[in-house]
C-alpha cells in the first residue's frame, strides 16, 4: 500500500501500477462509477471523461487518507499473504464495478436526457471516456507525486532539530503553500490575464450587423449622450435588436411606441455613480419618463441581456417601455464573480440610487412604473442594489429575477423561509402577496392570493445548476433531491458524498448547453408568464397571450 515509487527492476508502468494504494484504488473506483450516474445536465463523453478521472482522483485521496490515519493510529496492518488475497479481490471488486455502472451509463444520461428535450444516446463511448479518465487521474497523481516529493524535501531538512510530527505538520503546511502560491500567483493570474485579454476584445468588436443608429431617440446615435464604440458589443447587440414599432404593431393590430433602450458600457465613464449619472441623463434626454413602464436592467458578466426577457416585456405593453442597464464587466460570470464579486452589486446600486432617487421626485401620478429586472449573476446583483426599508416610503412596483445563483443571499433567506409543505425548487413564501415563484409550469396563480404593492417573481428552472448548486453537497444530499422533484430532475439521480458535488460543478458550468427551457436557458413563454404578473398587463385574453408565446417560439427556432 506504499505511496513511493520503488527502484526494483521493471517497466515504468510496472513500477507505478506498484506504487498505488490498493485501498485508493477500491475507493477511487467506487467514486468512478458513481460519477456515471444521472445529475442535473446531460454530459457529453469528453465531460463524462474528465468527471471521471477527477472523481476517480477525489476516491483515491480518500483512500490514501485513511491508509495514512490507519497507520498513524498504528492499528495493525495486513501481513503479506493476506494482503496479497485481498489485492486480487479489490482488483476483482472494482472491475465488476466499473463494468456494471458503464453499462448503466447511457441509460442514466438518457434519465436526463429525456427529460430536458434532448435525443437520446445510444452509447456514452465507454472505451473515449476511459482513456480520458486515465489522462485526467494521471494528471491528478503526477501534481500529488510533486506534492509529495516537496513535502519530503522540507521535512528532512527539518527533522535535523525538531521533532518527527512537528517536522512533517510544518512541511506539510509549507508544501500547500507553495503550491497554492504557485497556483494563485502565477497559474491563475495568468489565466486571467488571457481571459481579461481576450473577452476585452470581444467587448470591444463591432460587428457588420449593428451599425450605429440613425434614430435620434436611440442610444449611440449622433444624438446621444453615450458614443456607440464606448457602449461595448453587448451594448450594441441590445439596442440594435429591439422589436420595433413596425413589428410590435404587426402582430397587435394596432398602433404601438417604439421601445426605448438605454445602455452605460464600461468604457463610457470611470466610476459607477459616473456611469449611473450618465445613464439617467440619456434616459431624459430620450424621454423615458414618459413612458408607462420603466425597467432597471442587470446584465450578466459579459453585459449580455437575455433577448427574450426585454422583447415580450415590449410586446406585452405594446411598445409603451424604457429599459436602462450598465455594464460593469466584460468577463463572464463565473470570472467576474471571482475577481470583482462587489463590483457588479456596487454598480447595480448607483444605478438604482441615481434613477430612484429622480423618480421618486416626480408626480405619483404621471411617472412611470418602475421595474427591477437580471438573469443570473445580473440578477443577483440586482437583488443587491437596494433594501427593503429605503424604498417603503414610495416603493417601486416589482422585479423579476430570472435563474438567481445559490449564492444570492436574498433568494437563499426567502428559499429557507418558504412555507412548510412547499418544495425548494418551488416554493411558496408567505401569503404570496409580495414573492412568488414560477418555473415551466406557471405557479403565479395563487388561488385566495392577492398582490401587494410591490410584486416580486422568481423565474427557475429545477435543473438549473446555477441556481441549485450546493457547496455542502460534498457531505450531505441538497433539499432539492427529496420528494417530490422538479419536473425535470432526473428520479434516477442519487447523492453521493464527494461524487455529486463534483458532478453539480460541472453541471453549473454546463448549465448553458440544454435546450431553452430547460438549465439555464429561460424560455420567452416562461418570460411572458412572469412579466404579466410583475407588471399587471391587462387587456390580454389567454388566446392573444398564447398566440404571442407560439410567436416567440417560432423566432427562437429560427434563429
Amino acid at each position: 500500500m506504499s505511496l513511493s515509487i520503488t527502484s526494483r527492476p521493471g517497466g515504468l508502468f510496472s513500477r507505478l501500477a506498484k506504487s498505488l494504494s490498493t485501498i485508493g484504488l477500491v475507493t477511487g473506483t467506487l467514486f468512478f462509477a458513481a460519477s456515471f450516474t444521472p445529475s442535473l445536465i446531460p454530459r457529453t463523453w469528453l465531460l463524462q471523461g474528465a468527471l471521471a478521472g477527477l472523481a476517480f482522483g477525489a476516491g483515491y485521496l480518500v483512500g490514501v487518507l485513511g491508509v495514512w490515519l490507519w497507520s498513524y493510529l498504528e492499528l495493525p496492518a495486513l501481513k503479506a499473504p493476506a494482503s496479497r488475497w485481498v489485492k486480487r479481490a479489490a482488483a476483482a471488486v472494482c472491475t465488476t464495478i466499473a463494468v456494471i455502472f458503464l453499462w448503466q451509463a447511457s441509460e442514466w444520461q438518457n434519465s436526463i436526457r429525456t427529460l430536458v428535450d434532448m435525443e437520446p444516446v445510444d452509447s456514452v463511448y465507454p472505451f473515449r471516456v476511459g482513456l480520458i479518465a486515465i489522462l485526467t487521474f494521471t494528471l491528478l497523481l503526477g501534481i500529488s507525486r510533486l506534492f509529495r516529493l516537496t513535502l519530503n524535501f522540507i521535512d528532512r531538512r527539518l527533522r535535523g532539530f525538531l521533532p518527527r510530527r512537528i517536522a512533517m505538520a510544518i512541511g506539510v503546511a509549507a508544501a500547500a503553500v507553495i503550491f497554492f502560491s504557485l497556483l494563485n500567483g502565477v497559474l491563475l493570474r495568468y489565466a486571467i490575464q488571457v481571459a481579461d485579454s481576450s473577452f476585452r476584445a470581444a467587448d470591444e468588436l463591432i460587428e457588420p450587423d449593428t451599425p450605429q443608429p440613425d434614430d435620434p431617440k436611440k442610444t449611440g446615435s449622433a444624438a446621444s449622450l453615450l458614443d456607440w464604440d464606448g457602449i461595448g458589443r453587448r451594448g450594441r447587440q441590445f439596442v440594435a435588436t429591439a422589436p420595433s414599432k413596425e413589428d410590435i404593431s404587426a402582430f397587435l393590430g394596432r398602433e404601438a411606441m417604439e421601445p426605448l433602450r438605454v445602455y452605460v458600457g464600461l468604457r463610457s465613464a470611470e466610476t459607477p455613480e459616473q456611469r449611473a449619472r450618465l445613464a439617467l441623463d440619456e434616459l431624459k434626454r430620450v424621454g423615458a419618463f414618459d413612458r408607462s413602464v420603466l425597467v432597471l436592467i442587470t446584465p450578466t458578466g459579459t453585459g449580455w441581456i437575455d433577448p427574450p426577457a426585454i422583447d415580450t416585456l415590449e410586446y406585452l405593453h405594446g411598445g409603451d417601455v424604457a429599459t436602462v442597464a450598465i455594464q460593469y464587466s466584460y468577463l463572464a460570470s463565473w470570472l467576474s464573480l471571482l475577481i470583482e464579486p462587489e463590483y457588479g452589486g456596487e454598480v447595480s446600486r448607483a444605478m438604482f440610487t441615481e434613477i430612484y432617487s429622480y423618480w421618486t421626485g416626480l408626480a405619483r401620478d404621471s411617472r412611470p412604473d418602475l421595474y427591477l429586472y437580471g438573469l443570473s449573476l445580473g440578477a443577483m446583483n440586482s437583488q443587491r442594489s437596494s433594501e427593503l426599508f429605503e424604498v417603503l416610503g414610495d416603493p417601486y412596483q416589482g422585479a423579476l429575477w430570472a435563474g438567481p445563483p445559490y449564492s444570492s443571499q436574498l433568494w437563499r433567506s426567502i428559499t429557507a423561509r418558504r412555507n412548510p409543505g412547499s418544495p425548494v425548487w418551488m416554493p411558496r413564501f408567505r401569503d404570496g402577496s409580495y414573492i412568488r415563484f414560477t418555473g415551466q409550469e406557471n405557479a403565479l396563480d395563487i388561488p385566495g392570493a392577492q398582490w401587494g404593492p410591490m410584486r416580486v417573481v422568481y423565474l427557475q428552472y429545477a435543473s438549473d445548476a446555477v441556481v441549485f448548486f450546493d457547496p455542502l453537497s460534498v457531505y450531505r444530499a441538497p433539499e432539492w433531491m427529496h420528494e417530490p422533484r422538479g419536473p425535470d430532475v432526473s428520479p434516477q439521480m442519487r447523492w453521493y458524498p464527494i461524487v455529486s458535488f463534483l458532478q453539480l460543478l460541472v453541471d453549473m458550468m454546463t448549465a448553458t448547453t440544454t435546450p431553452m427551457g430547460h438549465g439555464h436557458v429561460y424560455a420567452p413563454q416562461h418570460y411572458i408568464d412572469a412579466w404579466i404578473e410583475v407588471t399587471g398587463v391587462q387587456g390580454w385574453s389567454q388566446a392573444e397571450i398564447d398566440r404571442l408565446k407560439a410567436h416567440f417560439a417560432t423566432l427562437m427556432e429560427a434563429q
